[in-house]
């Protein structure tokens, strides 16, 4: 079954202000139009010869710090990577932490919002709070802000043994 979400003129879209998030070093608001050209750009860096889908994610730190990633697609799909993933991988790499996650905007050249899948969603929820924002896109580059709460409503939060 295919989820069809119905996009609205961007004048008749609740919440469709850009609104700033935390101060990046050099003290420029980093707002969500910014956050998702950043993931429109690097999608471009994509490496996905087998099924041509790039997507590219900007994965917005607290410190103002923006971390870019792209899928990187392997021959056995299974060892295929996304770029919320790459981007979360990356930022956990350079030393950042759970609660070092502010917001993330995810980029391909589809016609319905582009969600994380399953699989990243449940990385997101490792590391970012209930209220981080993922910045859904499409091909338009309409945006659909929903907090990792309602992106994950039901989600693993504790290892209960």
């Amino acid at each position: 079954m295919r989820c069809m979400l119905k996009i609205l003129p961007k004048k008749e879209r609740p919440g469709t202000g850009i609104s700033s998030f935390r101060v990046r070093e050099d003290n420029d608001p980093m707002n969500q139009q910014q956050l998702v050209e950043r993931a429109r750009q690097v999608k471009e860096n994509a490496y996905s010869p087998y099924s041509n889908f790039r997507v590219g994610a900007a994965l917005l730190m607290k410190d103002g710090t923006v971390i870019d990633g792209v899928n990187v697609e392997n021959v056995s799909f299974g060892a295929t990577n996304c770029a919320e993933r790459t981007a979360i991988f990356t930022a956990v790499a350079q030393g950042y932490k759970k609660g070092d996650f502010e917001a993330v905007a995810v980029s391909g050249d589809t016609v319905d919002f582009l969600p994380p899948c399953s699989i990243c969603r449940q990385v997101l929820v490792e590391f970012g709070d209930p209220d981080f924002k993922a910045l859904l896109t499409n091909g338009n580059a309409d945006v659909k802000e929903v907090t990792l709460e309602e992106l994950v409503p039901l989600a693993f939060t504790e290892l209960e043994m």
